[in-house]
């Protein structure tokens, strides 16, 4: 899986509610987490009073689920009538840093696309797959914690018990392979779980450690689809 992500400038002023509610309809969510907060599309925008970001304050938190502990407030501006204000903002003009404001105050805001979504159908291994390559372009790979931990997230918006991975057991050569053809470096099997025999592919437990289990091909789960 590419770590992918396309971002838009929306520039209606909303409130953070109405651009959070607009960015998960039309994109994926609100721009949220390091990674793209200081991504080239930001430093390309023109100079604003200020954007919503995905970040919000319950114990302040990203829209996305991202885990990130760095903070990079403008503390004058953030300190300034702190209690009001629960939803934060970045002001580009000031290196970036980020401020706080009252969610129903409207403002400009970043949505994001990520590169993979979620299918809420059941279908068999094979049939996810030609899925995936048909309206997308591939069943997903897992190459890092990172990866992983982003999907976890996402798998447990999932309707069955697992999702599949494009991840497909070859019982003729004997050893697993992502039909991506990623190399398997990063791996989070549930030992007691893993079948190395034939008709078995990868799928991720949406619940508990959300480990990856072999079930047989013909099980019907949803699954994960790359974009590109």
């Amino acid at each position: 899986m590419k770590d992918n992500k396309t971002f838009h400038l929306i520039k209606t002023p909303v409130t953070w509610t109405q651009a959070q509610n607009y960015c998960r309809q039309h994109h994926t969510d609100l721009a949220s987490g390091l990674d793209q907060i200081y991504s080239e599309e930001f430093k390309k925008l023109p100079k604003s009073e200020g954007l919503w970001i995905g970040l919000f304050r319950d114990s302040w938190r990203w829209s996305d689920g991202s885990n990130f502990s760095f903070r990079y407030w403008d503390m004058d501006s953030f300190n300034d009538g702190l209690n009001n204000r629960t939803c934060a903002t970045t002001v580009l003009e000031r290196s970036g840093r980020w401020s706080s404001a009252g969610c129903d105050h409207r403002k400009p805001f970043f949505c994001y696309d990520e590169n993979v979504i979620l299918i809420h159908e059941e279908k068999t291994w094979e049939e996810a797959l030609y899925y995936c390559r048909e309206k997308h372009h591939d069943l997903v790979s897992i190459t890092s914690l990172r990866e992983q931990a982003w999907l976890q997230e996402k798998a447990k918006n999932a309707s069955t018990p697992f999702v599949w991975l494009g991840l497909r057991y070859t019982c003729t050569l004997g050893f697993w392979f992502w039909v991506t053809d990623d190399v398997i470096g990063y791996n989070n099997w549930d030992s007691n779980r893993k079948v190395d025999v034939c008709d078995m592919s990868g799928a991720m437990d949406t619940a508990g450690e959300q480990k990856w289990v072999s079930k047989p091909d013909n099980n019907k789960f949803n699954f994960f689809c790359s974009k590109h």
